[in-house]
Parts: structure tokens; sequence; C-alpha cells
């Protein structure tokens, strides 16, 4: 299995600082290759947001580099991968809390994370940053711990009422907030000629599933520069339509 892979990230039209934070490692291990995509999106209009998720950033790629391969020759499986990511995050949360208590402010960060592997992928999700499987269609494998989320999954709001909601931005499930942290976790296996898309709200808010599916299904992409390409076509398109918010993105193509 060999994959490609592209980033980009933008500030946007109104922010004053670009709090969303990203990481691609890759590694060769005796398993074959391995690539840990990680996307944080510091909290909205909390303070030093950005120190959020460059926070759970190092953490992640201090783990790839140093827990991962421990991992493997022990044995990698889907409850040690959980066991140990959300020991990370527990710990991280816990670390992001201090940091706000000791200078008297509020900061968090969302997570999403993709761990690709002997032909599975391993997904956590903590927030509204999503993970995309893209092939034939586009499907979601991570669902928003949003509070219109919430109501739509209680009946309370429709699909549509929730796009449209003023509401879209409250967050129930968040990093560095509360002391409760309780991650989302996704396995499956990959298949070739499949891309996965990770991206911070700001990068799916205006734009349609069909216009993201255009640019970032497989058969839109060559090479890592049209990859490339591809994203940042995306974010303009964005800022043409006027999102305000920071846009990144990250897409991992699978041959």
């Amino acid at each position: 299995m060999n994959f490609l892979t592209a980033a980009h990230s933008d500030i946007g039209i109104r922010k004053r600082t670009n709090q969303d934070a990203l990481s691609i490692q890759v590694a060769s291990t005796e398993g074959g290759k391995a690539v840990l995509c990680v996307i944080c999106d510091g909290m909205g209009g909390l303070v030093k947001g950005e120190v959020a998720s460059a926070t759970l950033i190092t953490a992640f790629s201090k783990w790839f580099t140093k827990i991962f391969p421990l991992l493997i020759r022990k044995g990698l499986n889907n409850t040690k991968l959980r066991d140990s990511w959300d020991a990370l995050i527990q710990v991280q949360n816990r670390k992001i809390m201090n940091y706000g208590d000791e200078l008297h402010i509020r900061l968090g960060t969302t997570l999403s994370a993709i761990l690709i592997y002997a032909n599975q992928y391993y997904v956590v999700n903590v927030g509204d940053s999503r993970v995309y499987e893209i092939a034939d269609g586009i499907n979601q494998i991570t669902k928003d711990h949003t509070l219109v989320q919430r109501e739509v999954d209680m009946g309370i709001m429709t699909v549509k009422e929730a796009s449209q909601s003023n509401k879209q931005s409250i967050l129930v499930n968040c990093i560095g907030v509360s002391d409760l942290v309780t991650p989302d976790f996704f396995t499956g296996p990959v298949v070739k000629g499949t891309t996965y898309l990770l991206c911070t709200d700001g990068f799916r808010h205006i734009i349609s599933q069909e216009e993201i599916y255009e640019k970032c299904n497989p058969r839109a992409i060559q090479n890592e520069q049209q990859m490339e390409t591809n994203l940042i076509y995306l974010t303009e398109l964005n800022k043409h339509r006027q999102e305000s918010d920071n846009i990144s993105s990250v897409l991992i193509s699978i041959y």
C-alpha cells in the first residue's frame, strides 16, 4: 500500500490568528508504510486557541515516533491503539486546562486524526473537525460533537435546520475546556483508489459535499501537487463566499 499526501491551511479573510494546526507524518515500519495525519481547530473565540491546537499536534507527533513503534512490536490491535490515544488525549486535556488556569483564560481545541497502517484506518475525533472517506461517493466517518448534531440525533432538529442554525459552532465535547473528554474512535479497511480528507469546520461550512467530491475524489488526483492545488482551490472558493473562519485541510490518496 502506498499513498500521496497534501495539506493546506489559510488564516481566512477575517481572523487575526490562524488557530488551526495540522501535521502529516510518514514512516516505514516492519509492517509496511504508515501515515499519521492530525488536524486541530483552536477553539473559535477563546484566547490562545492556537496554543491548544499546537499542543495536540506536538503530542501526536511524539506519539508517532516513540509509542507507535512499540505498539507495533507488541502487536497492534484496535483496543491497544484506542487505549493509547485515549490516554494521550486525557493527559493533554489536563495539560491545556492547567495552562489556562495559570493564565486565568479558557482555551481549547478540536481533534481529528487518522492513522493508516497495514490496510486499515484508525480515526479518533473530538469536536467538529471531520474525516471523510472518498471513493465512488463521499462518506463522513466522524460525527460532529456539536449542540445541533445532538439535537438532530434526538429528533429535535432536522439536518436542514441544523445546517442553517446559528448554533452550529457550539461544541458539546472538546479538549482543554472540561474534565470530561469523550473521544470517538472508528476503524475500517483501506482500499486502493480511496482518498481521505481531514478538515476543520471552516473548510466545509459554505462549500457543498458535491464540490468537495469534485476536487478530492481519486479520479481528480494525479500527484501531490495536484492534490495541494485542489485543496487551495476549495479554500479560495470558501474565502470567495465569505467564510469567516480559518480554513485547513489534509488529503491522503491511497494507490
